[in-house]
């Protein structure tokens, strides 16, 4: 996946932005939909009097059915001027085009972000980049709402080759068809790749639109600060109850600040010589496991081989569904003694199975293919 990636990018500290205080987490907080100027400023005001300095909030929305509250557009720009004079707090709000990249450069807002629908579309990120070419502004990009990780590679890529320096990603979890408790699937796993992807590029969370309900966004807040994720984009009314989007996603300033200031923020690193030596010999066992795991896995690839030759000979469908759904089951039955949760075990063994099976149609295909020239090597 990451083998195309230009490793010349070089990103802006996030501590150079001019936006953010130096304490972690890093902050972003508003309302999801600016509705009126009364409502904007209110809430500003209550999250300015519990340390945020960085205001969000939507001009622009987009949404899935018509007739519905689609953002106060470019009316809002000014309400957000006005929070900037009397908070002194840095604005930020979402694009989806280069006019709103144009309006909101010419308002003076501080950052803008784009949201999941517009990093789904290359066409709107390439012109969202094109209009930012020349301007010094941070620029986050939400992940795609299915877990495509090519389109948000794609999207940082586009903005990066711009010439954004200043660039950071927005975790916001992922669709899905499976029963969770959340809103998105969280699928930490992209997350991670992603910022392995690109060291040095600030990384968000957005509990908010990841869990749905207030009620998960403490939990998926620490999480991903245990993570080690840099920063959080929390939805903030002055009256959630009110809000014309996303109502139950909404926390109030104050009920931000006691969340706020019940999280665990973990520290990158240990200047303890007790836990370098005690961590550094943890993680030569994962390497040594790793380099295990790898010759295990490479000598059953050898055994699909073999029987995918045994097949070839014996004119064997390679899919043999009922051994795979019993060999699965036992898989997961086992892995449970040992600790192992169900998705995992079902997870890995998918994936080698799959790559058994590829192997297996490649030495088919090789003797389709010898077949066509007339005879097999």
């Amino acid at each position: 996946m990451d083998s195309h990636i230009d490793r010349r990018y070089s990103f802006v500290p996030v501590e150079e932005w001019g936006i953010f205080p130096e304490a972690r987490p890093l902050v972003i907080a508003g309302p999801c939909s600016a509705e009126t100027e009364m409502q904007v400023l209110e809430t500003a005001s209550g999250l300015k009097d519990i340390g945020i300095d960085v205001f969000r909030a939507g001009l622009w929305k987009p949404r899935t059915h018509p007739n519905t509250f689609e953002g106060v557009g470019s009316a809002g720009l000014e309400w957000l001027r006005q929070v900037r004079v009397r908070t002194g707090m840095r604005v930020c709000t979402e694009v989806a085009s280069g006019k709103h990249v144009a309006e909101c450069v010419a308002a003076g807002v501080d950052m803008v972000w784009i949201g999941a629908r517009t990093t789904a579309n290359p066409f709107l990120v390439q012109e969202i980049a094109d209009a930012l070419k020349g301007v010094d502004i941070p620029v986050l990009v939400k992940n795609p709402a299915t877990p495509d990780m090519d389109l948000w590679v794609g999207a940082v890529e586009r903005l990066a080759q711009a010439g954004v320096r200043k660039l950071g990603a927005i975790h916001r979890g992922f669709s899905t068809f499976e029963r969770i408790p959340y809103r998105n699937s969280p699928d930490w796993r992209l997350a991670i790749q992603l910022k392995g992807m690109f060291p040095g590029m600030p990384f968000f969370c957005d509990p908010s639109h990841l869990g749905g309900d207030r009620k998960y966004i403490r939990e998926i807040s620490q999480r991903s600060l245990d993570l080690g994720l840099d920063g959080l984009m929390i939805e903030s009314h002055c009256r959630p109850a009110c809000a014309l989007s996303d109502p139950a996603q909404q926390l109030t300033p104050e009920e931000l600040g006691r969340m706020l200031e019940s999280l665990v923020v973990r520290r990158q690193d240990s200047d303890s010589r007790e836990y370098r030596e005690n961590i550094d010999q943890l993680r030569a066992r994962i390497d040594a496991l790793d380099d295990s795991l790898l010759e295990i896995l490479g000598s059953r690839m050898d055994v699909s081989r073999q029987i995918g030759e045994y097949k070839k000979d014996n004119n064997i469908a390679i899919l043999q569904t009922s051994r795979w759904d019993s060999l699965l089951e036992n898989a997961i039955s086992r892995g449970a003694g040992y600790g192992l949760p169900a998705s995992f075990v079902r997870t890995i063994f998918n994936a080698i199975h799959e790559a058994s099976v590829q192997v297996q149609n490649e030495i088919l295909a090789g003797d389709d293919a010898g077949q066509e020239s007339g005879g097999n090597s």
